[in-house]
């Protein structure tokens, strides 16, 4: 391990895939060594396992390295995310004009919320958590949005896995305090981060679903406090919760029964 916390073999790995992708007719094993920095046999070492994995692939008649089929795999796993923004970016535009705030797609992994697309406020100072940022679930207005769509016992399982975090004075604090923010975003469609998650900040969101009846992931209008006050917050979750039923009806989905 480095000291940055980046394992070497990984990061190698990677920069000689990256270097494979630029060359599409396939490069030689010099020359993509030359290319990355590293000794002949380091590369080819690394190049092996990546064909072992089906990440590269070796053309014996002209001694040339190319992209493997994994690769495609794993980029066409991409694409259909990058479909999902496409679909959503609409929708993020039409809540920044509305609100003049920034407005955000977010989706759940392992107990937080990332931000997986972002339309930027006009503002000068606006509220900015950029694309790949992460927030624990339930100090996060799109955590909270998705998480109260799923059964009590689901959300037991998530409360046992991963303990609440708070991050401010706001922040919910107890199991009792979640189970009733959870029956308010069941009874009104939208979910807050009242600045649970930085002084100063508030969310509102509402859940995406998909045409299973799944949450998918969430749009959101984050904005500083001193512009977005408490009493202003319900009327932009309605502008929310009626976004995100129309991206819902774009890309397919269908509200649960229990959430419509």
């Amino acid at each position: 391990m480095e000291k940055t916390g980046t394992v070497q073999a990984v990061d190698r790995a990677l920069q000689l895939l990256e270097t494979l992708a630029i060359h599409p007719d396939g490069v030689r094993l010099s020359d993509i060594a030359r290319q990355v920095g590293l000794a002949p046999s380091t590369a080819h070492r690394l190049l092996t396992t990546l064909e072992q994995r089906g990440f590269a692939q070796f053309d014996p008649a002209k001694t040339h390295w190319h992209v493997g089929r994994k690769a495609f795999v794993v980029g066409v796993a991409y694409t259909r995310w990058q479909s999902f923004i496409a679909a959503a970016t609409p929708y993020l535009r039409r809540l920044r004009d509305m609100s003049r705030e920034t407005a955000n797609l977010g989706v759940l992994e392992d107990g937080e919320v990332i931000t997986v697309a972002q339309v930027e406020s006009r503002e000068i100072i606006r509220a900015i958590a950029p694309p790949g940022g992460r927030a624990p679930v339930m100090n996060s207005g799109m955590g909270k949005a998705i998480v109260a769509t799923w059964p009590d016992a689901a959300i037991e399982e998530l409360l046992a896995r991963h303990p609440l975090r708070p991050m401010t004075r706001h922040s919910l604090h107890s199991p009792e305090a979640v189970w009733q923010e959870i029956a308010l975003i069941r009874a009104r469609g939208y979910a807050f981060d009242n600045e649970e998650f930085t002084i100063g900040m508030r969310c509102v969101a509402a859940v995406v679903w998909s045409p299973a009846g799944d949450p998918v992931g969430a749009l959101s209008v984050s904005a500083l406090a001193a512009r977005l006050g408490e009493a202003d917050m319900a009327a932009l979750g309605e502008k929310v919760r009626d976004q995100a039923r129309a991206l819902t009806g774009v890309l397919g989905g269908t509200v649960s029964a229990g959430n419509a």
